[in-house]
């Protein structure tokens, strides 16, 4: 697993051992962050169920101003702090539940990925979508990750879906809010 493009471009990442988290693929990160490149500049990120921490690293790599990185699992946290020393592009790591922290948070984010373990219910996800919505811009972007055949609803209170990709065994859903 890399950094696709931009100031970081082809610098290596770590992931936890184990099986519990799941990066996504470099072809599943080029597409989402070739349609979604416009955005990047000056963005505020948030990444929750962060992981390796590669889809708020990328942000970062193309221009956003800053990223939040949400984690709970240990080994996915010792990964992630070693990718932020490694690319040296900043960030703040977080480790919390992810309803937990959206519910504290008092900032704001332009782009948000949406990327939890697939054993993670479907309800459950969308219940965090909508946690997450009074933390978003007009116009902010939310990418949402899950298994092929999990099928999330078209709007989510104000969150509308612009697009829909699959990947394999993947999805990607691309909302943005009204």
């Amino acid at each position: 697993m890399r950094i696709i493009a931009g100031l970081a471009k082809s610098r290596r990442l770590v992931a936890p051992r184990g099986d519990t988290t799941r990066p996504m693929t470099d072809r599943m990160r080029e597409s989402l962050f070739s349609s979604i490149a416009a955005r990047l500049p000056n963005a505020r990120v948030l990444d929750l169920y962060a992981g390796s921490g590669s889809m708020g690293l990328e942000a970062l790599s193309r221009g956003a101003e800053s990223a939040v990185f949400v984690e709970k699992d240990r080994a996915a946290l010792d990964a992630l702090r070693a990718n932020l020393d490694a690319i040296g592009l900043g960030g703040t790591v977080v480790a919390s539940d992810v309803d937990a922290y959206l519910v504290r948070c008092a900032q704001v984010f332009g782009i948000a990925f949406v990327d939890p373990p697939y054993a993670v219910p479907l309800a459950s996800v969308v219940e965090t979508v909508d946690k997450l919505s009074p933390l978003l811009t007009q116009g902010a972007v939310v990418v949402v990750h899950r298994r092929y055949g999990d099928d999330l609803p078209s709007r989510l209170g104000d969150l509308v879906l612009v697009d829909q990709r699959r990947f394999g065994g993947a999805e990607l859903w691309r909302y943005e809010k009204e």
